[in-house]
């Protein structure tokens, strides 16, 4: 059982690191390309970050939401972005949705996202937390190297020189396993898949998300082949993966491993009762743990008819997966307060929706 425990804590912390350290450098591939034109217009608008933050959040797994956080951490959206895409994430269980209640699924996401939106807006006017204490100061910055590198070409290594060292080399090599070990199905969630395991490709599964992401990582494995000694060791291995993917791993490793022991000894569903109200109270509170799998349960009280439609749209305001996990890692505090603000959000929404 210990075993299993560490295993799948494991599995779950490279999955969600991984994801994280390519998804950060597609984000400064796509920065420099532009010389910082595109994540400069996502600046200039409050509006535009919260709606594109939204946008992220709704899509289903929790790759947009790692995107909303490294954008955030690295100050490109504001914090009400970042607690709307919190709101309109539904991690994993979005997958299970769309399988077992798709009608009711896409409504309820149009719900989130018109929730998200509505609240990221209102929570940039009247919520001012400032930065997080740990605001990576690197952020997505164009340097003269960069902007010397753009005119010769996308990163000519004549211009701006490319040299096969150990850096590149070991950054490489970790893309190049983690994309071979996320297509081969060893980093899955146990979850994801039904009784009968792999039955082909199914479009509501990880599975066409993963392929998707593998795909992405390639723009990745180029630029670690062509790209400058410049761009490849101070925007990839300096800032990124010396920065960042220490403290996210660390961070998402440990309370995956603190929250799976708790499970083996804690059985939510016993917690199960008829009164709609401690279940929105319930839902509301099980969605603070930053883990894809507990919430699950809701979906399926709900699709079997157990449990009114509230009680799982509480359950999606309040949690979003392993969406917040590097947040986490980055700041805390933040963490807490807008977990604060789902959870209250998803309480009062969820019993409005009951009055209704």
């Amino acid at each position: 059982m210990v075993w299993d425990i560490l295993l799948d804590a494991l599995r779950s912390s490279v999955l969600v690191t991984g994801l994280v350290v390519v998804m950060m450098m597609l984000i400064e591939c796509v920065n420099i390309d532009s010389q910082g034109s595109l994540l400069g217009g996502l600046k200039r608008s409050r509006f535009t970050q919260v709606l594109f933050s939204a946008l992220l959040g709704v899509i289903p797994g929790c790759m947009g939401g790692f995107a909303s956080v490294s954008l955030y951490t690295h100050g490109v959206i504001s914090f009400g972005a970042l607690v709307a895409m919190m709101i309109a994430s539904s991690g994993d269980e979005a997958f299970m949705m769309l399988a077992l209640i798709p009608r009711q699924a896409v409504w309820i996401s149009l719900v989130l996202l018109a929730l998200a939106v509505v609240t990221g807006i209102l929570v940039d006017l009247f919520i001012h937390p400032g930065a997080p204490r740990k605001l990576c100061q690197a952020q997505y910055s164009i340097h003269e190297e960069d902007v010397v590198s753009e005119k010769h070409g996308h990163h000519d290594g004549q211009a701006a020189g490319r040299h096969l060292s150990w850096k590149r080399a070991l950054m490489f090599l970790g893309v190049v396993v983690f994309i071979a070990a996320l297509l081969g199905g060893l980093l899955e969630h146990e979850h994801g898949h039904g009784e009968g395991g792999h039955e082909g490709f199914n479009l509501l599964s990880e599975e066409w998300m993963y392929w998707m992401f593998g795909a992405l990582s390639l723009i990745v494995i180029g630029v670690l082949i062509w790209g400058s000694d410049h761009f490849v060791e101070e925007h990839f291995w300096h800032h990124i993966v010396v920065r960042h993917l220490p403290s996210v791993f660390c961070w998402t490793f440990g309370v995956l491993l603190i929250v799976g022991a708790l499970l083996q000894f804690v059985d939510i569903s016993s917690w199960i009762s008829e009164n709609t109200a401690l279940m929105i109270l319930l839902a509301a509170a099980v969605g603070i743990i930053p883990e894809s799998g507990p919430h699950l349960i809701f979906v399926t009280l709900y699709a079997s008819g157990i449990v009114p439609l509230p009680v799982l749209l509480a359950s999606c305001i309040s949690q979003d997966g392993h969406a917040s996990l590097p947040l986490i890692a980055e700041s805390k505090r933040t963490f807490l307060l807008a977990k604060s603000l789902n959870v209250i959000l998803a309480v009062a929404v969820g019993f409005a929706a009951s009055l209704l």
